[in-house]
């Protein structure tokens, strides 16, 4: 009888001991992804050939963004959808595109994520400049210019202009799936 009780105590501490290593489990993976970190998969071939339609990529919730970093946020043209694209205009860069080569401040910058046929006569992207896009030279305060790196297969920033930085959900940091392309994406 004595040992019976013995028994029971011991299995009670151990079920509240589980209890509490899952609780607190649960509790940190709530935490890391709604606050640091979140998996997310890519829909769509704008991004080739950067990433392929339905690759998992981890995004990092509390990264700078900087020029060329890929990021994903909240789609201004659609609802409930998300879109992933490359930053290429930060607040108060002026961003043009003459002959097939991207300016930003006047300097001309090599692209070699973007989807060029091998025909190297097509253009890839047509000329433009952010004046023609919304009446300024210049990326506003608090907004983003986006193009995905499939130019002529990708709606960005040239369809529905500046994003705003708050519809940042996060910075690429990981692709983790196909496992073939597991990395840090370029």
């Amino acid at each position: 009888m004595l040992g019976g009780i013995g028994l029971q105590e011991k299995t009670k501490k151990e079920v509240y001991a589980w209890t509490k290593s899952i609780a607190f489990a649960l509790i940190i993976a709530f935490i890391c992804r709604n606050f640091l970190f979140t998996p997310t998969t890519v829909y769509g071939e704008s991004m080739e050939p950067t990433f392929q339609e339905k690759d998992r990529v981890l995004i990092s919730k509390i990264s700078d963004i900087q020029r060329f970093d890929i990021v994903v946020f909240n789609a201004p043209d659609e609802d409930q959808r998300h879109y992933i694209k490359r930053v290429i205009g930060l607040p108060g860069d002026t961003v043009e595109m003459k002959d097939d080569v991207l300016y930003i401040n006047g300097t001309p910058y090599e692209e070699p994520y973007v989807k060029r046929k091998s025909d190297i006569t097509l253009k890839v992207t047509s000329d433009f400049t952010l004046k023609e896009l919304s009446g300024k030279t210049t990326v506003p305060n608090g907004y983003l210019f986006v193009l995905g790196d499939n130019r002529l297969k990708s709606r960005d920033s040239r369809s529905f202009g500046f994003i705003s930085a708050d519809s940042i959900i996060g910075k690429v940091k990981l692709r983790f799936f196909p496992l073939q392309d597991v990395g840090i994406p370029k």
